[in-house]
This record gives structure tokens, C-alpha cells and sequence, in this order.
């Protein structure tokens, strides 16, 4: 697999070590990481080197792909020079100033310290887990209540703004693929009965002094949250691609979303799909006890709503593309996106008769 990778971009990385002349690291072994969904990742063992993380940017997604680094850059200095006691793969140089490689083809690079002895998941094996990751991701937005986001590049405009993916389900209605909308309406008919999700976001956008914006990884997955070998406890999150200014519910809301359920987005399984009350419960348990000292009384007060909102929003995209002709989530089977939106959909009429029955939630 090493012909993947070219040369010029592990000679630079591998070379050059703070402070000293450019020397060889030795036998170099290329090992591709299958982790991630979006970029194209490697584990590069050195010789006479530490190991490092090399990962190509996925221009694709990512347009600007040096704003999504210079904000990585942003994110880990500041959390060291503030003493935050944040951990962050430290991003390694090629130079004394450079650490974005831009290779003959036009192709973007970067790397990070590899972290050893560490572990990750795609599945909370039990609420203690749950209640980790909710507790780290919190730490890192904590990490970050005196930063100023305005900073921050928006790498992925309008990425988890609930009036734009409604307008372009709207617009999705009126699309091309009109085969598909007969099967799709019914579900369609049942997101529109839920507008008022759509109204309670901008609600929230026009509330800044109630609302304010803070620093959010965006990707609160546990998949992102790198654990420990030896005693199983968080080392750090990781991926942070999409860390941009956002709103209380995009982190908690998300890690609902993918650990409250008992199965995940892809399943078909549509009657078995339930809310675990033990994990739903540890997520907000440990988000709050890092959140609650910064949250304001109606972040605080709306917190129940952030499953809602992101649950809502993905069942709103899973439908969008599917009428669009799959032209954003890979698919495995012709009707994956349709299936993936019912999934949702399930899931969110779930969640609304469990905060109604355990939470007193009015919907």
C-alpha cells in the first residue's frame, strides 16, 4: 500500500525533526487505517523516528482544505498554551513553519503524532462508555468558553443550520426523481407535521444572549473518542475537521442520536429500534457535568430538545438525497437512503414518546 502514499510526502514528514539537520528515520512501513469515512489516513512507522498519522484531505468535502487545517492548528495551540488540559494530537512539521504538504498533483497533507496504546470504538459497549465520550466532547467545548470562534474558518457552510437542510428537503420535493416520490410522501408528509423543530431552531438562532455559539467538534460520535489500552479510560478526542461555532444541541444531540439507540442508522429492523434509557441518561449525565457551570438557564431548560433537533435534521438529509438521486451518502442497495430516513424518522417518534413519558417533554 505504500504506492498510495507518494514519496515526496514521507520524505518531508519523515526528514525533519525540530531543531536538528534533516536526517532518514530508517525503514519506513506504510499502513493504510480504515477508520475514517472521509479522508484517506496511514499509520507510518519509523525506524529511527516515532510514528506518525499521515492523512490526505478530502478536497472533495472539503473545498478549502487549508482552513480545515489552520483551524486544527488554532484549536491545539491554543488548548496548550492555555493549559486548558486538553489533550490534542500534537500536528507534526515538514518544516520550521509548515505542516500542510500540497504534493504535484494538488493533493493536500498533513500529519499528527500517532498515539499508542490506544483504542476506538463504533459502539458504546455500556453506559459507563456513553458517559465518557459525552463527558470528553463536553470537556473539549469547555475547553474553549474563552476562545474566540470567530477565528474559525466555516469549512462546511450551513452544516448543521436545520432551516437550510429543511429548505433543500423542501426543494428536494419539487426535484427530478419523480419515480420516488410516491413511496417517499408519506414519510415527507410526516417530517412537514414536524416543521415546528424547524421553528424552534431559528428560535435559537435569533436568541443570542439565551443561545450563544461555542466551539463544537461536530462529529460527536464515539468513534471519535480515543481510549486507553491499558486502563480503558479517554485519552482524547480526535477528527476534528468540522469543529466550527455551533449550537448547544449539535454535540449532546448527536451522541443521542448514534448511542441512545439501540441500533444503528442503517438498520432495517424499524420495529425493534428503541431508546436505551440507561444510555440516553449517561450521555446527559455526563455532558452536563462538565456543561452545566457554562450552559445558559435556557440551554439548560432546552437540553432534552437536542436529540430532537439532530435526529429531525438527519431524517430530513437521508430523505433530501434520496430524492436527489443519492448524490451525497454513499450507498450500499438502490433504496439505502430511503430505508436510512425511515430508520430516523422511527427513531425520532421514539425519542418523543420517551421525553414525553420519562422527561415530561411537551412536544
Amino acid at each position: 500500500m505504500k504506492n498510495e502514499v507518494p514519496q515526496e510526502i514521507i520524505s518531508a514528514f519523515e526528514q525533519y525533526t525540530p531543531g536538528l539537520p534533516p536526517h532518514s528515520a530508517g525503514k519506513i512501513t506504510v499502513e493504510p487505517i480504515s477508520h475514517g469515512l472521509i479522508n484517506r489516513s496511514y499509520k507510518i512507522s519509523c525506524e529511527l523516528k516515532t510514528s506518525f498519522l499521515l492523512q490526505q484531505i478530502n478536497k472533495t468535502v472539503f473545498p478549502k482544505p487549508e482552513d480545515v487545517h489552520e483551524n486544527y492548528i488554532l484549536i491545539s495551540q491554543y488548548a496548550e498554551f492555555e493549559m486548558t488540559g486538553l489533550r490534542l494530537p500534537y500536528p507534526r512539521y515538514y518544516s520550521d513553519t509548515d505542516s500542510l504538504f500540497v504534493d504535484a498533483n494538488g493533493n493536500y497533507w498533513r500529519a499528527f503524532e500517532f498515539i499508542e496504546n490506544s483504542f476506538s470504538v463504533n459502539i458504546a459497549k455500556d453506559p459507563l462508555q456513553a458517559k465518557a465520550t459525552a463527558k470528553a466532547f463536553a470537556k473539549f467545548t469547555a475547553s474553549f468558553e474563552n476562545f474566540n470562534y470567530d477565528n474559525l474558518k466555516i469549512v462546511i457552510p450551513d452544516f448543521h443550520n436545520l432551516s437550510f437542510r429543511y429548505k433543500q428537503f423542501e426543494e428536494a420535493l419539487g426535484g427530478e426523481y419523480y419515480e420516488r416520490m410516491p413511496k417517499a410522501l408519506p414519510l415527507a408528509n410526516e417530517l412537514k407535521q414536524r416543521e415546528r423543530y424547524k421553528h424552534f431552531y431559528e428560535l435559537i438562532n435569533e436568541s443570542e444572549s439565551e443561545f450563544p455559539k461555542r466551539v463544537m467538534h461536530h462529529d460527536a460520535k464515539i468513534g471519535n473518542i480515543l481510549f486507553s489500552k491499558t486502563n480503558g479510560k479517554v485519552i482524547c478526542p480526535v477528527d476534528f475537521d468540522t469543529v466550527m461555532p455551533g449550537y448547544f444541541f449539535s454535540d449532546i444531540g448527536d451522541m443521542i442520536r448514534s448511542m441512545a439507540c439501540n441500533h444503528d442508522e442503517n438498520s432495517i429492523e424499524f420495529d425493534k429500534l428503541s431508546i436505551r434509557k440507561s444510555y440516553y441518561e449517561a450521555i446527559i449525565q455526563g455532558y452536563l457535568s462538565v456543561m452545566k457551570k457554562y450552559f445558559t438557564d435556557a440551554e439548560k431548560k432546552y437540553i432534552h430538545y437536542a436529540g430532537l433537533i439532530m435526529i429531525y435534521m438527519q431524517a430530513l438529509r437521508f430523505l433530501t438525497d434520496y430524492l436527489n438521486g443519492d448524490i451525497y451518502y454513499q450507498i450500499k442497495y438502490s433504496e439505502q437512503n430511503f430505508d436510512r430516513a425511515v430508520n430516523q424518522v422511527r427513531l425520532l417518534k421514539n425519542l418523543e414518546e420517551f421525553l414525553h413519558n420519562n422527561y415530561e417533554v411537551q412536544l
